[in-house]
């Protein structure tokens, strides 16, 4: 079965949502993030993914101390896939301390290939591809990095998974890029996780018919009451 990856962005330590990665057009979303992935592990998700906004921009880990108060919540329940400002093997290293399962590395994958073999012997690492119209954005998607995502996958042979993200769809509810995300589940060995889009459990279902897709990331279509985190693991369930 696909495995459901309910999503936090954080920023300033609040549960925020970003229109096509725009820093400027956040939607707030709640003051308790601990609280947000509780529910969401009770409701049965099986990882949580979150995002730290503010590391992915700046470097900083401001959030870190939230994401290992989200690990120590989740325990045993669910498992946490955390991204954002993931940059050295030193910040792999303190967030499998802290408690997350797998990182998330993207623009340091991207500039560094290598970096992502050294992480792994630390924690599973999952290389975040997101694009714009194809090409990959890297440093909190405020730049193109000149690399096309069907041109990223042999880089990465130790990524655990990969996790690629439409960003002009990000936050829209405008539906998720089913070719081309069929293509890159056929482009790679690696599992992928689909990000970007998820506005309805149509999308969902549509998602969970892509032969070998590994995850579907959903944060905005359950902040916005689109569909419950429990609907959507019954229709992976049904699908």
């Amino acid at each position: 079965m696909v495995d459901l990856y309910p999503a936090i962005d954080l920023r300033g330590g609040r549960v925020v949502r970003l229109a096509k990665g725009d820093y400027d057009a956040e939607t707030v979303y709640g003051d308790d993030p601990v609280a947000v992935a509780r529910s969401f592990a009770d409701a049965g998700a099986p990882w949580i993914h979150v995002v730290d906004l503010d590391a992915a921009r700046s470097g900083d880990p401001v959030n870190r101390p939230i994401v290992a108060a989200i690990a120590g919540e989740l325990g045993d329940r669910a498992r946490l896939q955390n991204g954002g400002g993931v940059r050295t093997v030193a910040d792999a290293r303190a967030l499998a301390a802290a408690g997350v399962a797998r990182v998330v590395m993207g623009s340091a994958a991207v500039a560094e290939p290598e970096l992502v073999g050294r992480a792994s012997e630390v924690v599973d690492v999952a290389v975040g591809l997101d694009h714009r119209d194809g090409e990959l954005a890297v440093h909190g998607w405020t730049e193109g990095s000149g690399v096309r995502l069907d041109e990223a996958f042999d880089r990465f042979p130790d990524a655990a998974a990969f996790v690629i993200t439409d960003i002009g769809r990000d936050g829209m509810l405008s539906g998720p890029d089913i070719g081309g995300l069929s293509a890159a589940v056929a482009a790679t060995d690696v599992p992928v996780i689909a990000s970007g889009g998820v506005a309805s459990l149509d999308d969902i279902v549509e998602l969970a018919a892509i032969p070998g897709l590994g995850g579907i990331i959903t944060g905005k279509a359950l902040y916005e009451g689109r569909f419950s985190v429990a609907e959507a693991l019954a229709a992976l369930e049904r699908a």
